[in-house]
């Protein structure tokens, strides 16, 4: 396979990736609004949409601030907007969205979850987003270091990596169907759904960034692993007490 995977438009491409992001973000969205729709949902239509907006703030602003931290040695040196603007991150935008949807939720005066309803829609969209960070190559940076496993993949630049953007999308696949598992036997408290899906994907990212060629401080963790060690420590009960996440058996 070449990488980058393009797809052929007259005489110039687009990229896979491209694609892949836009769907990931249109199936995402529909799938919820599936969900939502052959749901009972305790929250408004109306709070729904600010808390949606509160969410894309956060996720923004959370994003881009991680993603500019991620190399502390260019952050000075290259700092403007077009660096800003092109340096995001996944666990800065799902940590920053969960602090813009608390302060938008303390707003309105929603103590429901507002996140349940979201869970598989944003697994399906991750799922679709990693595909076009694969297909990328290097020009995405979500690869691994180098590697001689026997799946290692060679992205270009003669160099066998580990696809880490595929171990993701593995892990994604493995927690979509183990909360399929654990909910055909237990029903979830308001939340926990939620609490799950974030505290799975931060010690997997916290895990994965030792593969990775990431800028690590001298104590031996990159900022990524950082925040996401801080999010891991928002969630301290799940861990605390793993019961209290059911109600009974369904």
């Amino acid at each position: 396979m070449h990488f980058p995977v393009n797809i052929p438009f007259g005489r110039s491409s687009i990229p896979v990736h491209f694609v892949c992001e836009t769907l990931s973000y249109f199936l995402g969205y529909r799938y919820y609004a599936w969900l939502r729709k052959h749901s009972a949902d305790k929250i408004s239509a109306d709070h729904r949409l600010i808390i949606f907006i509160g969410a894309a703030a956060g996720a923004f602003i959370g994003s881009h601030l991680v993603g500019i931290f991620e190399n502390p040695p260019l952050l000075f040196s290259h700092f403007n907007i077009i660096y800003f603007m092109g340096n995001k991150t996944i666990v800065g935008g799902m940590l920053g969205g969960l602090i813009g949807v608390e302060l938008t939720k303390k707003q309105l005066g929603v103590t429901v979850s507002s996140g349940d309803l979201m869970v598989y829609p944003l697994i399906l969209a991750m799922i679709i987003g990693r595909t076009g960070c694969f297909l990328a190559g290097l020009e995405d940076g979500t690869y691994g270091i180098a590697s001689n496993l026997p799946w290692a993949i060679d992205f270009g630049d003669g160099i066998r990596r580990h696809p880490t953007n595929l171990y993701e999308i593995v892990f994604w696949v493995m927690l979509w169907l183990i909360l399929k598992l654990i909910e055909q036997s237990h029903r979830f408290i308001d939340g926990a759904r939620f609490k799950l899906f974030m505290v799975s994907y931060l010690i997997f990212r916290l895990l994965v960034e030792f593969i990775k060629p990431d800028y690590f401080f001298s104590f031996g963790l990159s900022v990524i692993q950082l925040v996401s060690m801080a999010g891991i420590l928002y969630y301290y009960k799940v861990f605390l007490y793993p019961k209290k996440l059911f109600i009974s058996h369904a």
